[in-house]
């Protein structure tokens, strides 16, 4: 070997090592306790209804997306502690308006199921109708197909009964019934126009979130919440007969604790024939972050969490065992910390809209990626309504996130920078001004998502390259900082506010854009990393 050669395996081992020990670093929250224990929450992210199965010793969960795509993320465990992002059901939802942010539309609460060698998500959009995706791999290709185009269906699930008949159990928007037609064994089609199976809005009012469960002794089951996200419970339905009349029952609620909600979610039973729910929790800027409880049956019914006055209906647990898989096996977390080394985006990445090649390039071998100043015209580069913000969720109650940027702008008005996005969101970049290049921190609101942005504060800078950093702490606030030398940080306003979007917790990320509509030559920024690391 030369010793031209050498260099080469020697720097591409050196900066393989550097982005595996930033990536370890990176994984600020780990539920997995290293003591046979686990704690709450095991996804300290916003995976909005959730729901989960499993294949053999692999466990999978999908949660909405809402407007961010690509969407359905799939995550993948071998023991529903430690989970991994692995794949997305959809690339672009297969609607043109999709391809400009649509703030709470998107997909709502898919459900996943395992048939005959094929794996199904099942998945509403509110004005588009019900899709469905199948593949014969979670971490490879989805196919997806439109079942039915209809306005106001929500929550779907598939079911397949003892003699191969197909069901399809969904409700409305607005919180409606339950509503059961007869589907094709394929999955591909609706047989009826539908029956309502279960209603009673006194006794389990805001009724969603529909999860069928496995046929147990005879009986059909299904899993819903009611009550509201914030303030309401964990209910299970029961019928000898699938069309029922159903039996009804509260097998979780807040009590005690300060779990709000809890709502919807999925039951899942291990290879050694345990039960457990995975489901959210509403926590505001967080979004809807993910518990794991434990189940017993008991009279035909399954308590969830932990019952300690053995009344049937169980409170979430904060601490508890792991659950037995039959093995033990490495903690892991979603990723967060991106190098940008691999010719391909990360899984934690997603767009507020269809992604657009225009809008970015990875350069691996330079260990960054380039987002290009997209014209962003209307509200004179407002990013409410910008497709090409490159995000992802927040993973811990207080965690410190770091980049380094070069600017290379072309026009007046383009800048590059970070974000903190939500109905309301704040943002520090590098400005193209007729003076030179500025230091900005701006906000912008829900309500004024097409006006200018609000400038808080400003400083000149005479560089090109700039590191800029956000710490969030428990409060859901934001303390930006930036150095010219990666070393010196100097904080730079006050502490901003994060907030919750439509549906969706706040996301952090990076950006890139030009508020003029002329079609000239853009300019770029080229981001070095993007690091998520404990708070100092």
């Amino acid at each position: 070997m030369t010793a031209k050669n050498l260099l080469k395996v020697v720097t591409l081992v050196t900066t393989v090592l550097i982005s595996f020990s930033y990536t370890c670093r990176a994984q600020v929250w780990m539920p997995d306790l290293g003591n046979s224990t686990y704690k709450n929450p095991v996804l300290y992210a916003d995976y909005s209804d959730p729901d989960v199965i499993r294949t053999g010793d692999d466990y999978y969960l999908v949660a909405s997306s809402f407007t961010c795509q690509p969407g359905i993320p799939v995550l993948h465990s071998k023991d529903l502690v430690n989970w991994t992002i692995i794949n997305y059901v959809y690339i672009t939802l297969p609607f043109d308006r999709y391809k400009q942010v649509q703030h709470g539309q998107g997909s709502w609460a898919p459900s996943i199921r395992y048939h005959n060698g094929k794996y199904y998500v099942y998945v509403c959009t509110p004005e588009e109708g019900l899709l469905m995706a199948e593949t014969t791999d979670p971490a490879g290709k989805w196919e997806m197909h439109v079942v039915k185009n209809v306005r106001g269906w929500e929550d779907p699930c598939p079911f397949w009964d003892e003699d191969g008949q197909a069901y399809l159990l969904h409700g409305k928007k607005g919180a409606g019934p339950a509503i059961l037609h007869k589907m094709s064994a394929d999955g591909h089609a609706l047989l009826d126009t539908g029956v309502l199976i279960y209603q009673d809005r006194q006794k389990q009012p805001v009724l969603e979130g529909f999860k069928f469960m496995e046929k147990r002794d005879g009986y059909y089951y299904f899993a819903a919440p009611a009550g509201g996200v914030s303030t309401g419970w964990q209910s299970i339905f029961r019928s000898k007969n699938i069309y029922g009349p159903y039996e009804d029952k509260i097998v979780m609620n807040q009590g005690k604790t300060q779990i709000n909600g809890p709502h919807q979610g999925g039951y899942v039973e291990t290879q050694t024939g345990e039960w457990w729910f995975m489901h959210f929790q509403a926590k505001g800027a967080y979004g809807r972050i993910v518990h794991l409880q434990p189940v017993h049956w008991e009279n035909g019914w399954p308590v969830t969490g932990q019952d300690d006055d053995h009344d049937g209906t169980g409170e979430p647990v904060m601490t508890y065992r792991k659950p037995n898989v039959g093995k033990t096996y490495p903690a892991t977390a979603p990723q967060t910390t991106d190098e940008f080394n691999s010719n391909q985006l990360g899984l934690q990445w997603q767009w507020q809209a269809a992604p657009d090649d225009k809008w970015y390039t990875l350069l691996p071998q330079q260990g960054k990626i380039r987002l290009n100043a997209t014209s962003r015209p209307v509200g004179n580069g407002n990013l409410f309504y910008a497709g090409n913000l490159l995000l992802q969720k927040l993973t811990a109650p207080a965690f410190t996130v770091t980049t380094q940027m070069q600017f290379k702008p072309e026009q007046n008005g383009e800048r590059a920078g970070l974000v903190m996005m939500g109905s309301y969101f704040t943002c520090l970049c590098i400005e193209k001004r007729d003076d030179g290049l500025v230091l900005v921190l701006y906000e912008g609101k829900k309500q004024a998502g097409t006006q200018p942005m609000t400038e808080l504060a400003s400083e000149p800078v005479n560089t090109v390259q700039v590191w800029l950093r956000g710490m969030i702490d428990e409060n859901a606030t934001c303390q930006y900082a930036y150095s010219t030398n990666g070393k010196d940080f100097k904080t730079i306003g006050t502490r901003c506010k994060l907030e919750k979007g439509d549906w969706i917790g706040a996301k952090t990320g990076l950006f890139c854009i030009d508020p003029n509509a002329t079609e000239q030559k853009e300019g770029f920024a080229d981001f070095d990393y993007f690091r998520v690391a404990a708070n100092k």
